[in-house]
C-alpha cells in the first residue's frame, strides 16, 4: 500500500478530495501541483508540508515562493516543474487529477520513472492512447483508474477468472442537468444552467462535459484503452441516481456492479489502497433511502458529443486527440459566453474529422493535433 504520493492538480475538486483521503490515512504527500490558486496551495503546503510544489502559472509560482519562504518546500513552475513533480524520487505513486491535455506528458514521464499511476486525468488515455498503454506495459507500471465509472469496472473485474470471461462493459452516466431535454430546448441554455449538476460536485470543465455528455464519450474511449475491450462491447446506460457506478457482464450473463453514494473519495481511496480496503470518509449507502434506481437509453440525437467520441475511437489514430482538444477549446468558449451549447458538438465533430490519418503516432503528433483542433475551433467561432 502506497505511503508517498505526488498529487498533480491538488487544488481542484478531485485534488482536494484526494487530500481528504491522505489526511484520514496519514499518507505522506511529497509533491503538490496546481495552476494558479495560490491561497489554496499555501494552505495545503502548511498542512501537508510537501517537499516540492509546482504552479503552472509563473507569476503564481513567484507569489507562492514569497508566501512560503518560511518553509522548506521548493517551488517550481510550468510543464518542466509539473514533470519534476511527476517523477520525484521520494514519491512512489502519482495521482494525476489535472484537467485537460496538460496531464499527458507528466503521466508518460511518471510511467518512465516507474511510478504507480492513479489516473483521474482522462485526457491522458483519450489523446495518448497506445502511447500510454504500451509504455505502461513495457515499464510494468500499473494504471489504477480514479474516475468513478472506471474504478467501478476495475473493482467489478477483481472477481473475473480470466479476461475472456467478460462479455461486455456497462458504463453508466448521470445524464447531467439536461436529461430529458431535446436539442431545440438547449439552443439558448447558459453556462450557469449547464453547471447545475444533479449529483456530483465537480470543476467547471468536467461539469459542462457532463451536460453535453462529452464526458461519457471520453470515458468510452478511456474504457477501451484501460480494459482492452472492443468498441461494440462497451454499452452506455443513463442512471440518474449515480449509485450504480458501472458494471460488467460475464459470458454467462451474470452482471457484477459496484454501488456506493456519489462521492469521489471512494474511487480515489481504492486507487491508493489497492488491493486493500480501509475505512472511508464516505457515508454508507442505504438502498432503502433511495427507494428505486432508474436506467435509460442515451439520447444520441440530442447529446451528439457521445457520437463524436464513438466515431473518433472507431477511426482511431489521432482522431480522439483532435476531438479532445476541440472540446477543451469549445467548452472554454462556451463558459466565456462566446459560443452556444449546441455548437460544442458541431465544433468537436468537425475538428475531429479534420485530424490527420496516422495510426502510428508520436507524442509530438498528439500535441500538434491538439493545437490544430483548438485553432480550428477558435477560427470557426470567429
Amino acid at each position: 500500500m502506497t505511503k508517498n504520493i505526488s498529487l498533480l492538480g491538488s487544488t481542484g475538486s478531485i485534488g482536494t478530495q484526494s487530500l481528504d483521503v491522505c489526511r484520514m490515512h496519514g499518507y505522506t504527500v511529497k509533491c503538490l501541483t496546481a495552476s494558479s490558486r495560490v491561497d489554496t496551495m499555501e494552505n495545503q503546503i502548511r498542512e501537508f508540508r510537501p517537499e516540492l510544489v509546482c504552479m503552472m502559472n509563473e507569476s503564481a509560482a513567484k507569489d507562492l515562493k514569497q508566501r512560503i519562504s518560511d518553509t522548506s518546500t521548493k517551488v517550481v513552475s510550468g510543464m518542466e516543474g509539473l514533470i519534476e513533480c511527476a517523477t520525484y524520487d521520494g514519491a512512489d505513486t502519482v495521482l494525476n487529477s489535472v484537467v485537460g491535455m496538460v496531464g499527458l506528458q507528466p503521466t508518460l514521464e511518471a510511467i518512465r520513472a516507474k511510478k504507480t499511476i492513479a489516473l483521474a486525468n482522462k485526457e491522458t488515455l483519450v489523446a495518448g492512447g497506445h502511447l500510454v498503454t504500451n509504455l505502461a506495459k513495457e515499464m510494468n507500471v500499473p494504471i489504477l483508474p480514479v474516475d468513478s465509472e472506471h474504478s467501478a469496472i476495475f473493482q467489478s473485474l477483481q472477481g473475473s477468472p480470466r479476461k475472456e470471461a467478460v462479455k461486455k462493459i456497462i458504463l453508466t452516466a448521470s445524464g447531467g442537468p439536461f436529461f430529458g431535454k431535446k436539442r431545440e430546448e438547449l439552443e439558448n441554455v447558459t453556462a450557469a444552467d449547464a453547471l447545475k449538476h444533479p449529483n456530483w460536485d465537480m470543476g467547471a470543465k468536467i461539469t459542462i462535459d457532463s451536460a453535453t455528455m462529452m464526458n461519457k464519450g471520453l470515458e468510452f474511449i478511456e474504457a477501451k484503452w484501460l480494459f482492452d475491450m472492443p468498441n461494440e462491447d462497451i454499452e452506455i446506460v443513463i442512471h440518474r441516481e449515480s449509485v450504480l457506478h458501472s458494471a460488467i457482464v460475464y459470458q454467462d450473463n451474470s452482471v457484477i456492479a459496484q454501488l456506493g453514494v456519489p462521492d469521489m473519495r471512494i474511487p480515489i481511496q481504492y486507487a491508493l489502497t489497492y488491493p486493500e480496503r480501509l475505512e472511508s470518509p464516505v457515508a454508507p449507502l442505504s438502498l432503502a433511502d433511495y427507494g428505486k434506481l432508474t436506467f435509460f437509453e442515451p439520447d444520441y440525437e440530442t447529446f451528439r458529443c457521445i457520437n463524436v467520441c464513438k466515431e473518433a475511437i472507431e477511426l482511431g489514430g489521432l482522431h480522439p486527440a483532435a476531438a479532445n482538444g476541440a472540446n477543451e477549446e469549445s467548452v472554454r468558449l462556451f463558459l466565456d459566453g462566446k459560443t452556444k451549447f449546441n455548437d460544442i458538438a458541431y465544433l468537436n465533430y468537425e475538428a475531429m474529422k479534420n485530424a490527420p490519418e496516422k495510426k502510428d503516432f508520436t507524442l509530438q503528433d498528439v500535441l500538434d493535433t491538439d493545437a490544430a483542433a483548438r485553432n480550428y475551433v477558435l477560427e470557426t467561432v470567429k
